[in-house]
């Protein structure tokens, strides 16, 4: 069985053979994927050339591949890379997550941020930080417990007769509500010292991020996309509609439940290793969805656009008041809200 719509050069497609469920995709959006990589990988140079220790792109291109000037490459490679290949790929990671939740709740709302997975996590780390002295590792492990203990507890709640996509959001907004007040009276208790230490964890931020961070962040990431390959063609069939989904072959409750777990792991990822950081989740999967014009949410342009938001949110939030660098949360938060009122204008545009 299929489904199909044309869209001129652009096709999309679900198909189901034996029960398993494969989709098609046209030349637009990898053509736009292809140009934000590029613009990504751009921004990536010019941040590596950013900063007190100013390098021209040319000299950021020969200390990443030849290396002469040797204070140089270490500027670029040991400095400042790592901070920039972290804001690519926990962007990415962020922006898939948005993605696939806007998918299986059925609302371009849907998004971590909303749903509490980062205040989760954010209750997570306070409980580290505050009662058990913090640390890197700890404080992430924390992070990652809160956000996954808070993704159960929701889908627990929402969880009757089926997984919906409405009831999910609701749920998850009261339970972060709820979190909220939960982080807000630990804080208020802690010492100053912790409560400063615990406040500029949560305004998110890629301040002090190593090698030593890179490789545990890109080692599970590769392990969420991987199981992110077989799910991704029920992102297709769920957005065709609850009775097509089943006729494809489908069962929705379980794709819808292991969808969203995949999507908590992806925000819990990027929580961990940099704190909560808002609203990229939510912008670029409709970012990329417009740039793509693409009938639905799309993965592909959803987790390019995620890097290069993040990556020049981060560039912004290092020079814009420089010397003094702000936390990439408040620059996303800001770039967020503006985006997210320009939404809000034009749908009252057009329902108007």
């Amino acid at each position: 069985m299929s489904a199909g719509i044309d869209f001129g050069r652009r096709v999309f497609a679900v198909r189901s053979r034996g029960g398993r469920v494969s989709t098609l995709v046209g030349l637009r959006p990898v053509l736009v994927c292809a140009v934000l990589i590029a613009a990504a990988l751009a921004v990536a140079v010019l941040v590596l050339g950013s900063g007190d220790y100013p390098i021209p792109p040319l000299r950021v291109l020969r200390a990443l591949s030849v290396g002469d000037i040797r204070f140089d490459r270490l500027v670029v490679w040991e400095w400042r890379a790592p901070r920039v290949l972290l804001a690519l790929a926990l962007g990415a990671a962020l922006g898939v997550s948005g993605a696939i939740l806007q998918t299986v709740t059925g609302n371009p709302l849907g998004s971590p941020d909303l749903i509490g997975f980062n205040t989760g996590a954010y209750t997570g780390a306070l409980i580290v930080i505050l009662l058990l002295g913090g640390g890197h590792y700890p404080t992430a492990a924390g992070a990652l417990a809160g956000g996954l203990a808070t993704a159960a507890v929701v889908q627990l709640l929402a969880l009757r007769d089926g997984l919906s996509g409405l009831r999910l959001i609701i749920v998850g907004i009261g339970v972060s509500a709820m979190l909220a007040a939960v982080n807000t009276w630990l804080v208020l208790r802690a010492d100053l010292a912790a409560a400063m230490s615990a406040a500029a964890w949560g305004a998110g931020t890629l301040d002090g991020l190593s090698w030593a961070h890179v490789t545990p962040a890109l080692v599970v990431l590769a392990v969420a996309a991987l199981g992110l390959i077989p799910a991704a063609p029920w992102l297709r069939a769920l957005e065709l509609g609850d009775d097509t989904a089943r006729a494809l072959g489908v069962r929705v409750d379980r794709a819808r439940l292991l969808l969203v777990g995949l999507s908590v792991a992806f925000t819990a990822l990027a929580t961990a290793v940099a704190g909560p950081i808002a609203f990229v989740a939510l912008a670029a999967p409709h970012i990329g969805r417009r740039l793509a014009r693409a009938p639905a949410t799309a993965l592909g342009p959803a987790a390019v656009t995620g890097a290069l938001l993040l990556a020049t949110c981060d560039w912004l939030a290092q020079r814009v008041f420089a010397p003094t660098a702000l936390p990439v949360g408040v620059v996303t938060v800001s770039v967020g809200g503006l985006y997210l009122a320009y939404l809000l204008i034009l749908e009252t545009r057009r329902t108007g």
